[in-house]
């Protein structure tokens, strides 16, 4: 699942017109930059949730061939990510899943982060699992971090600053949301009440990993693109 509703107010004024998925950084839309990762890493849907300027996402992907887009419409009422995979629950099934965001991407990884954490999933110790990106050295990131990890991969939280960031995507266990009863809510608990339960587990992704959560994060993705390809 591809989170595509969200309002990007922290992109405005370019958000304004044009919905943060479509934000191009050194030619590329960000929404195209995870559907090629997925379908690289063989994954044949995406489901998409659109709210904000939608009408604009729409037409985008709909040129797209691969990988085959599921809209999930959004348009009457935002129902913050948590509320957004719960209502496309009778579409993905009973199987784990991948989830992301489109506000950062990787790149001159190795090897397909996706397939690492797909390789990575243990369904018998894991109700989620996220891809993490190293605080230091990554792109974009002005906080100070937002996990540790133990020895065994399991992802601890606590306070101060964190060696690691959730990179926005990850796989997740859609019975977690079996008992909600909200149509609106925020995801966040659930990865944290798994963290609780020592079942949320993290996997340290390759290459450089370039966060756009604002209009000034993109002039610096692209110089440190610029730089990688001198």
């Amino acid at each position: 699942m591809v989170f595509a509703a969200g309002l990007g107010t922290r992109m405005r004024p370019i958000t304004d017109v044009t919905p943060k998925p479509l934000v191009s950084v050194a030619g590329r839309t960000l929404i195209d930059r995870a559907l090629d990762d997925f379908t690289q890493a063989g994954v044949k849907t995406a489901i998409v949730n659109v709210h904000h300027l939608a009408d604009q996402i729409e037409a985008h992907i709909s040129t797209r061939a691969d990988p085959r887009i599921v809209i999930s419409d959004e348009r009457p009422l935002l129902l913050d990510q948590g509320g957004g995979i719960k209502k496309v629950l009778p579409l993905i099934g009973d199987a784990p899943f991948f989830i992301c965001n489109t506000d950062a991407f990787w790149i001159d990884a190795p090897q397909s982060n996706l397939v690492a954490l797909a390789r990575a999933w243990d369904p018998e110790k894991m109700d989620a699992a996220l891809l993490l990106a190293p605080t230091q050295g990554s792109v974009g990131v002005d906080w100070e971090g937002d996990f540790d990890l133990a020895e065994d991969g399991r992802i601890i939280r606590r306070e101060g600053p964190k060696p690691y960031v959730y990179s926005g995507v990850g796989l997740i266990k859609p019975q977690l949301f079996a008992k909600e009863k909200s149509d609106v809510f925020k995801l966040a608990p659930f990865l944290f009440s798994a963290a609780e339960s020592g079942r949320l587990y993290g996997v340290v992704s390759s290459g450089l990993w370039l966060h756009v959560g604002t209009v000034a994060a993109i002039a610096d993705a692209e110089k440190a693109i610029a730089a990688r390809r001198k």
